[in-house]
């Protein structure tokens, strides 16, 4: 399928799961995830107007980077080990993978060296699975405490990731509990200002991350596609 009709599909896919769950389609934003496509692809990407794109590694994404930045925005989407934020930050807009107090420490101090604040997403492991990263649920609101004096990293929202095995209906769960856990940590206002945010959803189950509220998803494969060369 064509870049072009993919990403139709794909509005109209969102559009429609907007739709179900009484939701306002502009308040859903996509984020490209472009770590298994080429330079090349990603530039005709944002040629049609897509205007997020999510990469998990530098300098893999380097060429990505000087290629268009001020063209997107950049999300760093994957693990990010301390010693590679010198690399990210100031160049990547966002973080989807803020998961423990020395990562938001040397955000922090990085940020800060350049006269930035980092907008983050706070990982949870609601489905607590051992293979992936993130907060376990109940460890959020201490976490919040913790980096509260840390005025160049801003908390935005929480992000998940539902089991890769799970059919898509399956995923509810972990979507909607993430998005009770935002809600409840906003009326104890356990963060200095309420998070707004939801990452979660990914090609195969992004309409039911959306019918369970989340504000950002994260479309690889089903968006713009995969090659590997890449």
């Amino acid at each position: 399928m064509a870049l072009a009709d993919r990403i139709d599909e794909v509005e109209s896919r969102i559009g429609n799961a907007c739709e179900r769950s009484g939701r306002k389609r502009e308040d859903v934003k996509v984020v490209a995830v472009t770590k298994y496509v080429s330079a090349a692809t990603t530039q005709n990407a944002v040629a049609h107007g897509i205007a997020h794109l999510g990469e998990n590694r530098w300098p893999a994404s380097e060429e990505k980077w000087n290629l268009l930045h001020g063209q997107a925005v950049f999300h760093f989407i994957g693990s990010l080990q301390t010693k590679k934020v010198k690399d990210v930050v100031g160049r990547f807009d966002y973080i989807h993978s803020l998961d423990r107090l020395s990562l938001a420490e040397e955000i922090h101090k990085r940020a800060s060296a350049l006269g930035i604040v980092v907008p983050c997403f706070i990982q949870v492991n609601v489905s607590g699975e051992e293979s992936k990263h993130g907060l376990q649920p109940e460890e959020v609101r201490e976490f919040a405490a913790a980096i509260r004096p840390l005025n160049h990293v801003r908390p935005i929202g929480l992000m998940t990731m539902a089991p890769l095995e799970l059919e898509a209906e399956q995923t509810r769960p972990v979507f909607r509990a993430l998005r009770l856990l935002r809600d409840e940590l906003n009326e104890s206002r356990a963060f200095a200002e309420p998070l707004t945010e939801l990452s979660m959803g990914m090609s195969g189950d992004f309409e039911i991350a959306i019918e369970e509220g989340a504000t950002w998803v994260r479309l690889g494969t089903v968006l713009v596609g995969k090659e590997e060369e890449a």
